[in-house]
Formats: C-alpha cells, structure tokens, sequence
C-alpha cells in the first residue's frame, strides 16, 4: 500500500480501527490463556513470562517477514540500533512491567478507564513537540467525549463507579499509559529514518527478551502448552505484530492525536468481544452508549479542518 493510503481518511480509518479490534480480542485471549498455560491471577512472574514469549514470537514473525520482502533487518548503524533497543525497553518492557502489576492490583474497570488516559498523554505531548500537531478545541472536545464513552462502558449494573486509588494499581496503570505514549511518539522520530516493520520487529523481540528475562527472574512458569494453547499464543504474536507493524507506520504518516484518538475504540472492542468468547452479557446499554460517544470523538478528532 502506498503512502497516500495511510495518509487518507479511509485508510487511517480501516487501518486503525483494525489495529484497536485485533488489540481488543488480546482481551480475552489472554484470559484464556491464563487458563491454559495454568497461570495463577496473582503469578505476576508467569504473568510477564507469558507476555515476554508472545512478544519475542510477535517480533521474530515481524522480521523474518521485513527480511522476506527484501529489508534489512541487520545492516542497522548504532545509532539506530540504541533507538530501537530503547524502544523494545519502554514501549514493550517497561510497559508491560507497570501494565501487568498494575491490574493485579486494581480492578479491570479502572484500570480500562485509567489505560485510556494515554490517547489525553499522546494529543497533549504531540502539541509540544509537533507544529502540525497542535491540541484544538475540536481535538480536546473529542477526547473529552470519547473518554466519556470509555467511562459508560465500564459502567455496572448500579451505574456507579468506586474512584479508590493506589499507586501499585491505578497508578501503575496511568504510568504505563504514560510509557506507552511518550515511546508511540519517539517511535514516530525514529521511523523517520527507519523502515517501519523493521523497527517494530526489533522493539517487540527486544521487549519480549526484556520481559521474558523478568519472569524468569521472578521464577515464573508456565505449564506444558497443548495444541490449543500455542495456537492461542500464535494468535497473540501474530496480533501484535500485525497491531503494531500499522499502527507504526500510521503514525509515521499522520499525526499523532489524529491516530491516538482511535485508542478508545480497544476497550470497546475488547468488552464485546470478552462477552462473545467468555460467555459475559452483551445486551446491555451502556455498549451502545459507548459506541455512539467513541465514534463520535474519533469523528471530532479525525474530522478534516475547516479553511476559508
């Protein structure tokens, strides 16, 4: 696909909200997971060596595929080298590292709505950094709306939230938010210089590697994989490096709180398809809500300027 493509607003579309629907099937994916590979909700050890195997395996497809279609994926001087190794160390590693203590210690609601925070770090960091990036009133009223429909989707039964706060739970999960936003962006800078797929397959080996070694450090396990669940843990690595591989070289071609916007679509997706594939209940309103103030700040975010 050429450039163009990425860069027009069918392409941004498709491309991005494909990217939000295979990252909100990992939802469930690593719930059963964690049922196959007999992984405990307290193993935080397990827990990240998991996450470390499916990231090393998403990185290795992403460059022996990069290599196929004729890249280089060795011939790296050192500067970019430390660039993606930087990269593979906070946009995978140190992001999972907060990411995964964090929910162990918060609920998944909050930490669905705390997670969200990091579209407001990516539009607010790209307005400093970025000319053509600039936070309007549009982008801002976007986001406030498209975060309201992240709140009312993790709204229960009661239609009431509990707000109680602690640094090892939602704040871990605002940290890694914050992680993830800020190495989204300085993996814009770098793929200005660099082949796309061949920086995201180096930055998602190196972070597996990185969170592979930290659950063995803490001695984590996982149990004999069966038929079913290395195919699950295919389907993971083959998620991400597809996930990824688009979401960087959207970024590459557009800026970012355009692209960030589309982040509130991942716990959309990823509550409809948990009650799909785990058997939770659908039929509820504050889905539909969710979907109708999502798309209409992705549409306030994305919706072209207007010039006289």
């Amino acid at each position: 696909m050429s450039a163009r493509f990425y860069q027009s607003r069918t392409g941004v579309f498709l491309l991005a909200t494909l990217c939000c629907l295979l990252w909100g099937s990992a939802y469930p994916a690593i719930k059963n997971g964690y049922v196959l590979f007999g992984i405990g909700k307290a193993d935080t050890a397990a827990q990240l060596l998991f996450a470390g195997y499916r990231f090393a395996l998403a990185g290795a497809i992403l460059l022996a595929f990069a290599a196929a279609t004729g890249r280089r994926i060795l011939a790296l001087p050192g500067r970019q080298w430390r660039q993606v190794a930087l990269l593979g160390l906070t946009q995978t590693g140190f992001q999972y590292v907060f990411f995964y203590i964090g929910l162990a210690h918060a609920s998944g609601v909050k930490s669905s709505i705390m997670n969200a925070t990091g579209v407001f770090f990516s539009v607010v960091i790209a307005h400093f950094l970025y000319a053509d990036d600039r936070l309007s009133g549009r982008k801002a009223l976007g986001c406030l709306v498209g975060f309201l429909g992240v709140v009312v989707v993790n709204l229960g039964g009661n239609g009431r939230l509990d707000f109680d706060f602690s640094l090892l739970g939602e704040g871990f999960v605002i940290i890694a938010a914050f992680v993830l936003a800020a190495a989204s962006i300085y993996g814009k800078r770098v793929s200005r210089d660099m082949d796309p797929l061949v920086m995201t397959g180096w930055q998602l080996a190196i972070g597996g590697l990185i969170l592979t070694a930290a659950g063995l450090t803490g001695q984590g396990h996982l149990a004999a994989p069966s038929p079913s669940a290395g195919a699950l843990l295919l389907y993971l690595a083959l998620l991400s490096s597809v996930a990824f591989a688009l979401w960087s070289l959207l970024l590459k071609h557009n800026p970012v709180g355009l692209i960030a916007a589309f982040n509130f679509l991942i716990p959309v997706f990823g509550v409809a398809l948990s009650a799909i594939f785990l058997g939770e209940s659908l039929l509820h309103w504050s889905y539909l809500a969710a979907l109708l103030l999502v798309c209409a700040g992705i549409w306030m975010v994305t919706r072209p300027s207007r010039t006289g």
